[in-house]
């Protein structure tokens, strides 16, 4: 028997979360049995937590989209018992049971052996969150921005990619200016490297002009809507934008005139079916030479019932700061 934090769906359309035990057949169908030590919280995590149909489809169900911990067992000659190991994205929280658990069972091709250089924990103080803003730093410079071809926008600058993009581009030397709604988080952005940080009303544009005074070099944008629609006007010639959210809204609306003008690209950073090749490459620099110098200033740890009872409504609230690490094997 093991616990796992189950979200179940009443019979009135209601959901309910508890931390129960449940039987290791419980676990869905797959190649490596995993001793979970720890998970993290992402926003698609608190969502599937209230039941959010276009999260996961069917309940009960244990949420968790990231998990770090032990190999049990292996059915994959590629994995041996005791190896240590993450799994990010794929299915894993959403309609697979989750890393919110002290055991998940997952396919073999969704599993990562711990980078060198990282501990457990710190894998998932990155998570999720710091995976994505490592594909979208991967992004910029494999479109080979360069250093002067202007400031980096990061929108969403509190949250757990945001932040983490924040600091990233930071260390590998861009000018990064922060946006957020949250005034008095200006110090923990500065802190993180960010060169200037400004209120979503110093950057949102609400006129019709199909290009704006271009301002930006590159942009990670962690919310979509209007600042994401803002941001592509405002791309100098050859820029790009990786576009990783959708907070504010899923709805785009632009015109063609940034691409065909000024040439700039709309990377989309899908993390969750990164192909392992690029997630392997993604891990290694995060665990080597992008490393970031303060990452345990990110994160909060906390145990099951703590995400259940605090953190699920609190990042939901955008009420977040940075990153929170679930220790699955503390109740």
């Amino acid at each position: 028997m093991f616990k796992a934090l189950l979200v179940s769906e009443a019979a009135d359309g209601s959901f309910h979360r508890e931390i129960l035990e449940r039987p290791l057949a419980a676990l869905p169908s797959g190649d490596v049995l995993i001793r979970v030590l720890y998970s993290s919280l992402n926003y698609k995590d608190a969502l599937s937590a209230t039941g959010n149909k276009g999260v996961t489809r069917k309940y009960p169900h244990v949420p968790g989209v990231d998990a770090a911990g032990i190999v049990e067992r292996s059915q994959d000659t590629d994995f041996q018992s005791g190896d240590e190991v993450l799994v990010t994205g794929y299915d894993l929280g959403s309609n697979t049971d989750g890393g919110w658990s002290e055991y998940i069972r997952v396919p073999a091709h969704w599993v990562v052996k711990r980078p060198d250089k990282l501990t457990l924990r710190e894998t998932m103080i990155y998570g999720t969150a710091g995976f994505t803003a490592g594909l979208a730093a991967y992004k910029l410079l494999h479109h080979k921005l360069r250093h002067d071809a202007g400031p980096v926008l990061v929108t969403g600058a509190t949250g757990g990619v945001g932040c983490m993009a924040v600091a990233l581009l930071a260390q590998l030397g861009f000018h990064v200016v922060a946006v957020t709604g949250k005034k008095e988080e200006k110090s923990f952005l500065l802190g993180l490297g960010a060169k200037d940080v400004v209120g979503r009303e110093e950057v949102r544009e609400v006129s019709n002009k199909p290009l704006l005074t271009g301002r930006w070099g590159g942009v990670v944008d962690t919310v979509g809507g209007g600042l994401l629609e803002t941001a592509l006007r405002q791309t100098k010639l050859e820029g790009i934008v990786a576009c990783c959210g959708n907070i504010a809204s899923a709805e785009l609306h632009t015109s063609i005139y940034p691409f065909i003008l000024r040439g700039i690209t709309l990377a989309g950073i899908g993390s969750a079916f990164t192909p392992m090749e690029t997630r392997l490459e993604v891990w290694k620099n995060l665990a080597g030479i992008w490393k970031l110098q303060n990452l345990e200033e990110f994160a909060v740890e906390v145990s099951l019932s703590e995400v259940n009872e605090k953190y699920v409504d609190m990042i939901l609230k955008g009420g977040m700061r940075g990153r929170v690490v679930v220790d699955t094997q503390r109740i």
